[in-house]
């Protein structure tokens, strides 16, 4: 489960991140950003490469994210996610249950774009942003340190298209040795999502069994 707060967190900072240090850098990540506070709805895709502390690469995963405000939807093939604002729902599909709880200030800092968004105001300095192609686009990428020592992660390097001002990669190295890298495809802000798309509707899977964590 752990791990898949982690993959979550991963993709949440890859689109929400904001930190503070290099001025260029910074700039940057104001355009990315603005173009998600811009829209009412993003809806993108994304592959999710985990290599574990020994170095053994598993599973490429694939999933897709629906964002709205501080409400998200993330599906990939073994665990859906939603959360409202308040409420969070995770189906695993192998158990064939879903949680329902309402995280803590801090799981929300894990999970909440815009408690991403304040989190990593202060939370982290960057090196200034380096030209390079990614994906078969040209990129800046920009290398992001944890100032706290507390933080779960060692270092995250996000990569924003020039183009578009939207974040293509981002590579996490978590301080346990697990890195992840998500390369992020078909983001597009055009979408107006009704709120019931962020909360678990239980006569879709009258099959499952509900545990309320509450």
């Amino acid at each position: 489960m752990k791990k898949y707060i982690f993959t979550l967190a991963a993709l949440l900072i890859a689109v929400f991140s904001f930190a503070q240090s290099s001025s260029s850098a910074k700039n940057i990540l104001d355009k990315a950003f603005s173009a998600y506070e811009n829209s009412k709805g993003i809806k993108m895709s994304f592959n999710v490469a985990t290599t574990d502390e020994n170095g053994t690469a598993h599973q490429t995963q694939k999933g897709t994210a629906l964002v709205k405000g501080n409400k998200f939807k993330i599906e990939m093939p073994t665990i859906d996610t939603w959360f409202d604002g308040k409420t969070q729902w995770v189906l695993m599909k192998d158990l064939n249950e879903v949680n329902i709880s309402n995280p803590s200030s801090e799981e929300i800092a894990s999970i909440s774009p815009l408690a991403l968004l304040s989190m990593y105001k202060t939370g982290y300095s960057l090196k200034n942003p380096v030209t390079k192609t990614i994906n078969g686009k040209s990129v800046f990428v920009i290398d992001m340190t944890p100032t706290m020592s507390k933080s779960d992660f060692k270092n995250i390097s996000v990569a924003i298209d020039k183009k578009t001002n939207t974040v293509l990669q981002v590579n996490i190295t978590m301080k346990n040795g697990i890195k992840n890298k998500i390369d992020i495809s078909d983001y597009n802000a055009n979408h107006n999502f009704p709120d019931t798309d962020f909360t678990f509707d239980k006569n879709k899977f009258p099959k499952v069994e509900v545990v309320d964590l509450r």
